[in-house]
């Protein structure tokens, strides 16, 4: 039997009658202490604690659907739940019906053809990020993050010893970076760019050629690209949100796609996501997700599969009412002095600019910050948002409108006659 010393386990040990206090219970290690709790799921917290307590709290403060699941989705779990083949492991990167489906939406979607081989299934879309990071980022390597941002890209890039470096385009740009912007904050420690469209925070969509020009500056430059397309389908205005590798096709072997079924699905609480890329990254990310997880769920895996191949009509029922309630937010938000809200074209998210109500009393207290406005609106209006400094710069607040259409309009109202006052 190896001894402790021999094993690498270090712990307490006796000397006569004292015992050594263990050297390794000493704080968490820097890079852990050094990441920032998610500021959306903090703040949704609270909104539900609240709600529990009783208050009529209206939350536009996570960016989860409302609808249920699909119910062929569901059905789908149920059957699987009572096959024994799901009651075991499996390979960890995934189902190979479902990492089919996957390179299939991927071709559909995406416009890029690759092989099964080519996907790993992740316990959600964040897990997707997190393993793309974690493989291709090193200690000092620079990722360039388009600001505002969602709130997990630069916490992934500390863990995993790299230097996010935040690239910011405001409201008067509609939120998306330029070339140039993207030129001027390159180094030569520059490893890759992590693009969204559509954005969560602000569901700005890049056209066509704005994401052109960025996939052949990151061709040009070799830099790898992260392209999160967890929104891709929920667009609006004839609006298509086209993928970097369909617009560069030639961007396809240093560019790893994420995505999932989460949102366009209502399936937040399935936890099945995916990552599809070059072979190299693929069998990285895949050794990781070996020692990380292991398997997605079977059962989660077999809904996947479902909500892929499955009836649209539930999906395009859920689009419409987002399309729905994005315009009524806009149009409530602008309604209000000090709101400026730029139309987004996908997602389900508003991001309005409220620097002009910053430094100004309201209800007896003058917030200089937007966290301290967030703060300011729970408190005296109950209504829960997403301060600017989760995402970026101050002057900003988030507002999720995947939430009931009766939910949304109190919450404005709300609003509207506390900054009437």
């Amino acid at each position: 039997m190896l001894s402790a010393a021999a094993s690498g386990v270090t712990g307490s040990r006796s000397v006569g009658s004292e015992a050594v206090p263990r050297a390794s219970l000493a704080p968490i290690s820097p890079r852990v202490a050094g990441i920032a709790e998610s500021a959306t799921l903090k703040v949704d917290a609270k909104a539900k604690a609240l709600k529990a307590a009783g208050r009529p709290v209206v939350s536009y403060a996570a960016g989860e659907p409302d609808f249920d699941s699909p119910a062929h989705v569901v059905e789908a779990a149920e059957q699987a739940a009572r096959d024994p083949r799901n009651h075991h492991y499996t390979a960890a990167a995934g189902l190979p019906e479902l990492r089919e489906a996957i390179a299939e939406k991927t071709r559909h979607d995406s416009g890029l053809e690759v092989a099964p081989s080519a996907v790993i299934v992740t316990n959600g879309g964040k897990q997707a990020v997190y393993e793309a990071v974690q493989t291709l980022v090193g200690e000092g390597d620079e990722v360039l993050i388009p600001s505002p941002y969602w709130v997990t890209y630069p916490e992934v890039v500390k863990l995993a010893g790299g230097v996010p470096v935040a690239v910011f385009a405001g409201a008067d740009q509609d939120y998306r970076v330029s070339v140039e912007q993207l030129e001027a904050a390159r180094t030569p420690r520059t490893k890759a760019i992590i693009f969204v469209s559509p954005s969560n925070p602000t569901g700005s969509v890049y056209s066509p050629d704005e994401t052109r020009a960025i996939g052949e500056w990151s061709l040009e430059h070799g830099v790898w690209v992260i392209s999160d397309e967890i929104y891709q389908n929920l667009v609006y205005d004839g609006v298509r949100a086209v993928s970097i590798v369909e617009a560069v096709p030639e961007l396809a072997e240093q560019t790893v796609l994420v995505n999932g079924v989460a949102k366009t699905y209502a399936m937040t609480g399935w936890r099945v996501g995916w990552l599809v890329g070059p072979a190299a990254v693929v069998k990285g990310a895949g050794d990781l997700q070996s020692h990380l997880s292991s398997n997605v769920s079977n059962v989660a895996q077999r809904a996947a599969i479902a909500a892929l191949t499955g009836p649209t009509e539930p999906i395009e029922a859920m689009r419409q009412a987002f399309d729905r309630r994005r315009k009524a937010i806009v149009s409530g938000l602008n309604a209000i002095p000090g709101f400026r809200t730029p139309t987004p074209e996908g997602a389900f998210y508003v991001y309005p600019d409220v620097t002009e109500l910053l430094g100004r009393e309201w209800g007896g207290v003058t917030p200089a910050t937007t966290l301290e406005l967030a703060d300011l609106l729970l408190d005296r209006c109950e209504v829960a948002v997403v301060p600017g400094e989760a995402f970026g710069p101050s002057g900003y607040l988030r507002f999720s409108y995947a939430l009931g259409d009766d939910a949304l309009a109190e919450g404005v109202a709300r609003l509207a006659e506390f900054f009437r006052a």
